[in-house]
């Protein structure tokens, strides 16, 4: 007997045939012998539609409330998906995300998880019920209701497999596992069989929607293997682990993109200032703005130019934190920003071992005149800055000139 716990996002129970199907893959690992904890999603388009109701009542929402309210998403999805392994015949019970134990800290509409204790769902298990938790949820220890952000089902999953010590974690979605790109996107991109948990932690911050980087950096933290796949079939999908020494064989193993993208720099700081890059780091973490690409120059004249990248719904927010603070960096600091960005990784944990990776992916980008602008590297991630227009072109590019195609049959 295996304990199998499997999350189900919001297209896998969209709609009332989607929650017979996954009602029906519940029942055959039932039936297998194994034990099931199903961590489920509000069904496709409810979350934006109590986020729009909420709106309609108030143009500010409190967040607190709005956590309350977008919780019963998920409860809508455990009621209707336990009613139908009900007419099945299996024994099956949904908990909210409370009852699962899932202790959570930090904002509302972005919590994160504390702690979970597990005591009731193990009850449940050993009385031989399937359990049908809500994702995206937990409680703070004075009970009161937070939601866990983007991603935050998947985070759910990982978590209470990490609880319960699962045998596995299965991530089902409405793909069929980590492709070496956005196969919408690069028409020649492949399944992989396997990924490290460092490859997908970075191409998953790199753009890639397989899943969000919180729940993979959860997963590595606890030494969770998961596997992505999809929940329409019955086909393999990738499994996400820690690294073994047959990695390293290829140098880039998958390309990720990520649109919406904007650059602010500050400019005309001067570089006797040594605590400028302190300063306007805190004011952007107290404004709870998420960074990528951090790029800092002194010039000839000695003004410092400090540039990052950060999501375009940020852009304004970061532009009124930095404001009330230019004066004390310079009297001629000021703000630039470029908006209608997109950024282009390649990842792959043979990166350490193999040269000329940035020379391959910057000529290829040459050839095809694709401008650069900003660069990060790191020891498995090499990413660039392009114009937002041209992108899937970029993306198209790369994938071809690390071959990329035929990734499988090299390994």
């Amino acid at each position: 007997m295996s304990l199998i716990v499997q999350k189900y996002g919001g297209t896998s129970v969209g709609s009332i045939d989607r929650i017979h199907n996954v009602a029906q893959r519940i029942q055959r690992l039932i039936l297998e012998g194994n034990q099931v904890v199903a961590v489920v999603s509000a069904m496709s388009g409810v979350t934006d539609g109590l986020i729009a109701l909420a709106h309609s009542v108030s143009e500010t929402p409190n967040d607190r409330e709005l956590d309350v309210l977008m919780s019963t998403g998920e409860q809508q999805s455990i009621a209707l998906l336990t009613m139908a392994l009900h007419e099945l015949g299996v024994r099956a019970v949904s908990i909210t995300g409370a009852q699962a134990g899932i202790c959570t800290f930090g904002s509302h509409t972005r919590g994160r998880i504390k702690s979970i204790e597990p005591s009731l769902m193990k009850k449940y298990l050993k009385e031989g019920y399937a359990l049908i938790c809500a994702g995206f949820q937990g409680v703070t220890e004075d009970g009161i209701i937070h939601t866990l952000g983007r991603g935050g089902s998947d985070l759910s999953a990982i978590a209470i497999a990490a609880a319960l010590k699962a045998d596995i974690c299965q991530i089902l979605t409405d793909v069929d596992g980590v492709y070496t790109c956005d196969p919408r996107v690069v028409k020649s991109a492949v399944k992989l069989n396997e990924i490290s948990y460092d490859e997908m932690l970075e191409m998953a911050s790199s753009g890639s929607k397989v899943m969000q980087s919180r729940s993979v950096e959860f997963a590595k933290k606890f030494g969770v293997v998961f596997e992505v796949r999809s929940s329409l079939n019955h086909n393999p999908g990738t499994i996400v682990h820690e690294e073994i020494p047959s990695m390293e064989a290829i140098a880039v193993r998958g390309v990720s993109i990520e649109r919406n993208q904007a650059r602010v720099t500050v400019a005309n700081i001067p570089a006797c200032n040594s605590s400028y890059a302190a300063r306007i780091l805190t004011v952007l973490a107290e404004a709870e703005i998420n960074l990528d690409m951090i790029v800092s120059n002194v010039a000839h004249d000695g003004l410092v130019r400090q540039s990052f990248t950060m999501h375009m719904s940020d852009l304004g927010r970061a532009q009124a934190a930095l404001k009330p603070v230019l004066k004390e960096l310079g009297p001629e600091t000021r703000i630039e920003t470029e908006a209608g960005l997109g950024k282009i990784s390649v990842v792959g944990i043979g990166m350490r071992s193999h040269t000329g990776v940035a020379a391959t992916m910057f000529q290829a980008l040459a050839d095809a005149d694709i401008k650069i602008g900003m660069i990060s590297t790191s020891e498995i991630k090499i990413t660039v800055t392009v114009d937002e227009l041209v992108l899937d072109r970029a993306a198209q590019v790369v994938h071809h000139a690390f071959h990329l195609d035929e990734i499988n049959r090299l390994l």
